[in-house]
């Protein structure tokens, strides 16, 4: 009976899994928005991914669950290089929330810093704080400017987050969720990882060598495309391949143009040449195991989104969540849990979900303790779509975690 019992939750949990995809995901991965210019395709590099910077401090809406960092609350940590030691003083911590930056403090030489929620008028945004542009053929469809309209717009976050911003090097998150007065103000250690062991880019390198008519084509078909005219974009941007076969850019924007066509198969065979093109850009990967996730093809999400985990998983956060699911589905257990713990480091503000595919992965290898934890903190989160699944979910890993401490007391 009660193995029996575990199945069943295991199996709610498989099919819960497929039912959810990605915050900023989903099956239709054709949008194509953002900046571009005649080298190819813009995208979001250096430390910052998030949003622009906030005029206030992010406050709790009364319709959320989500406990968030108040006015007046003292918070204090360290800094570290990825070898342990200190970065350099005047590293800038921000806290983050719903995909929003704001700076709260600098590093002293000892790599220290410290801050008081809303006492930070002397923090002046610089250079280096990203500011939400998108690039084209962004997995959620949405440009910088509309993140950051609908950032104004949405209800409460789901979590506040902190982070380093130091250019070159990525940072660790420290979610700030759930916190209360009489917490230990210590967020502990905040490590920086350095993007020189990323090899995969959001532009491609091929895009400086195409010659003149082709970069016109290839100009000329993303103006068509931002127009709406499907037609002159497809044919504009054949036209800049043929000129130009070595056009990694001008082949995923086809591929783009194919998937607004439904034509998939088209879509499929521009993206890998726009790869076979120029193997680092990692645009044409990302459209790749979405196309496949839509399919539920599991080893194909699982291979490619591999292969975007370690061309460049910082620009791509996206594809250690589908991974994980993706592993998860194929009963790759230890895979899927890697994954999604490297999820939760690098985009658990942006993309709540990766704390529910976590709970459903520990649920099946029976750590019902921390599926429970995990699906708990989902919960807190606005963007739950399906709560009542969830919490009967949470509710049935907790009946397991219960009868598996009875066994352990009885004699």
């Amino acid at each position: 009976m009660r193995s029996s019992r575990i199945s069943m939750i295991l199996v709610s949990a498989t099919l819960a899994a497929i039912l959810l995809p990605a915050q900023k995901g989903g099956t239709t991965t054709g949008t194509s928005t953002g900046s571009t210019t005649g080298t190819g395709t813009t995208g979001t590099t250096g430390t910052s991914s998030t949003g622009n910077i906030p005029s206030s401090t992010t406050g709790s809406n009364p319709g959320s669950t989500t406990t968030l960092p108040r006015p007046g609350e003292f918070f204090f940590g360290t800094v570290v290089m990825p070898d342990g030691t200190p970065p350099p003083a005047g590293v800038i911590i921000e806290r983050v929330c719903n995909g929003a930056a704001r700076p709260q403090a600098y590093t002293d030489s000892r790599g220290d810093f410290s801050f008081q929620v809303g006492q930070t008028q002397d923090m002046m945004p610089d250079a280096s704080v990203d500011t939400g542009v998108g690039r084209r053929g962004d997995l959620s469809g949405t440009s910088g400017s509309q993140s950051q309209a609908q950032g104004r717009t949405t209800s409460a976050p789901f979590a506040c987050d902190l982070r380093a911003n130091m250019p070159g090097y990525r940072s660790d998150l420290i979610n700030l969720a759930g916190r209360r007065n009489l917490d230990d103000p210590n967020v502990g250690t905040i490590k920086l990882h350095s993007l020189a062991s990323y090899d995969g880019l959001t532009t491609s390198a091929t895009s400086s060598l195409a010659p003149k008519e082709a970069r016109k084509a290839f100009e000329s078909g993303v103006q068509a495309e931002k127009k709406s005219k499907i037609d002159e974009a497809q044919a504009d941007f054949i036209k800049a391949t043929d000129l130009y076969p070595r056009y990694a850019s001008a082949w995923f924007e086809l591929g783009l143009v194919y998937e607004k066509r439904q034509k998939i198969p088209e879509a499929r065979e521009a993206y890998a040449k726009s790869i076979a093109a120029d193997s680092k850009f990692v645009n044409p990967y990302a459209q790749l195991f979405m196309l496949a996730f839509a399919e539920k093809k599991w080893e194909d999400v699982a291979r490619i989104s591999n292969q975007v985990m370690h061309l460049n998983p910082y620009d791509f956060p996206e594809s250690l969540y589908y991974n994980a699911v993706a592993n998860s589905q194929l009963m790759r257990l230890d895979a899927a849990e890697k994954s999604a713990r490297e999820a939760v480091q690098l985009s658990s503000t942006q993309n709540p979900k990766v704390y529910y595919i976590l709970g459903v992965i520990l649920a099946k290898k029976q750590d019902f303790k921390g599926a429970a934890e995990n699906l708990r903190t989902y919960l807190k989160s606005d963007a739950v779509t399906d709560r009542d699944k969830v919490a009967k979910l949470l509710a049935d890993v907790e009946k397991q975690g219960q009868a598996r401490a009875e066994l352990k007391t009885q004699p």
